[in-house]
């Protein structure tokens, strides 16, 4: 954590513990260089299917190594034996955060946290916080019905989290002291959208009540990275207490 001289807490590290950077990356070498070029400004990387599949369990080692947290966004989603057994692996990975789709209902969403627990007992390691997906961003509707439920399935089934669109956080206000909410999509104003529908500048993803806000090719796709990152931060200065 950065101190100023008078011993407070710099408001650039308040900002960097709320920021997670995107490791869309099949190259693990490279994925390790990105995320060390802009490690000022993310304290958190995600690791994907692109990653993992490539690289394994390693790739949450080798980021966890270098002092970051790591997202293992996997977005489980299928029977809950296989579940929990692919949760036992992540678990014992040292990941910080685990994705599971909610749509796969409360057995499944039980079966992974019980997965990710028994996976950190076997190496002495807190087990990874599961955030339930609840309507992904690519999507263009989200029925407030629908994340109501999933929100509720979540909470129920204990996930430490769940993962919503920006435009979404306003419903899930109610579960707000029992949930993190992890907030993807984040561009800043009059950026390219990608394959996102439901997208949100940094500023307004925390005035909404976005924890964490997960940050690609906003960043990473920039000609260049750490400027991006900068402006990033900079549009979040306003948002956060010396």
């Amino acid at each position: 954590m950065a101190e100023s001289p008078s011993g407070l807490v710099d408001v650039a590290e308040t900002i960097r513990r709320r920021l997670c950077l995107v490791l869309d990356i099949d190259d693990l070498v490279l994925a390790r260089r990105t995320a060390d070029e802009l490690a000022p400004w993310f304290s958190t990387v995600k690791i994907g299917l692109e990653l993992f599949t490539a690289a394994g369990p390693e790739a949450v080692a080798v980021f966890v190594d270098r002092g970051f947290d790591v997202f293992c966004d996997l977005k489980l989603h299928d029977i809950p034996h296989t579940v929990g057994a692919a949760a036992r692996v992540i678990g014992a990975s040292g990941a910080r955060w685990a994705t599971v789709h909610t749509s796969g209902g409360s057995t499944m969403l039980q079966a992974a946290v019980e997965g990710m627990a028994e996976g950190a007992d076997r190496v002495g390691a807190e087990p990874p916080g599961i955030l339930g997906v609840t309507v992904l961003t690519s999507e263009t509707v989200a029925g407030r019905h629908v994340l109501e439920e999933r929100c509720a399935l979540a909470a129920d089934s204990g996930c430490e989290g769940i993962v919503c669109a920006a435009p979404d956080l306003h419903v899930t206000e109610a579960w707000a002291d029992r949930l993190v909410r992890v907030v993807p999509g984040i561009r800043m104003p009059g950026g390219d959208t990608h394959d996102q529908a439901r997208v949100a500048a940094p500023s307004a993803a925390v005035k909404a009540g976005a924890d964490l806000l997960v940050v690609g090719r906003a960043v990473t796709a920039a000609p260049n990275p750490p400027a991006a990152a900068a402006e990033l931060t900079a549009d979040l200065a306003g948002d956060f207490d010396a």
